[in-house]
């Protein structure tokens, strides 16, 4: 999984994993909010670098959460969701708006290979001052520039270049006039 090669995403280990995570962003989202702070201890602990200043609003959800890491100063608005079966990584001063969502995970084509747990874990990679509108996804596989705009609701399968602002599904940058 680590080395963005296929992989049994039924494998117990993996299930293990799965349940540390689980019972971590259980912790967070049933924290009462003046006594988990910005971030449960337990959430903050799974991650692989949480910067300072982060802020994470309850309901998150994350699949593995070792994948993650957190710049300084990054909010997530309440719903988001990463599902981290690869790295990734968000930078400095970037925000979610509710309900966004990172998407690491592929799965395989063939529907007898996805009946057997095969899937790929691709990075996903967000730069510095980004802002990711609400309900916006980001597919496996995608980086997203410093300085960024992602529309709400936007569905981004591609790329984003550096202040750039993409709309729509799938997301394209808007013409400048």
């Amino acid at each position: 999984m680590q080395s963005e090669q296929w992989y049994n995403c039924l494998d117990p280990e993996l299930e293990a994993l799965r349940t540390r995570a689980r019972n971590a962003v259980h912790a967070h989202n049933t924290c009462p909010p003046d006594a988990r702070g910005a971030m449960a201890p337990e959430l903050q602990a799974l991650f692989a670098r949480v910067g300072p200043d982060c802020l994470l609003e309850a309901p998150f959800h994350c699949a593995y959460g070792l994948n993650i890491r957190l710049g300084a100063r990054v909010y997530f608005n309440a719903g988001c969701v990463i599902l981290d079966t690869a790295q990734v990584q968000i930078g400095d001063d970037t925000m979610f708006g509710p309900h966004a969502q990172i998407y690491c995970a592929q799965h395989a084509k063939d529907p007898v290979e996805r009946a057997k747990g095969l899937e790929i874990g691709i990075t996903v990679t967000i730069g510095r001052n980004v802002w990711v509108g609400g309900g916006a996804i980001v597919m496996p596989g995608v980086t997203i520039g410093d300085n960024a705009i992602i529309g709400a609701g936007s569905v981004v399968t591609k790329d984003v270049a550096a202040g750039e602002t993409a709309v729509g599904n799938p997301a394209r940058p808007l013409t400048r006039r």
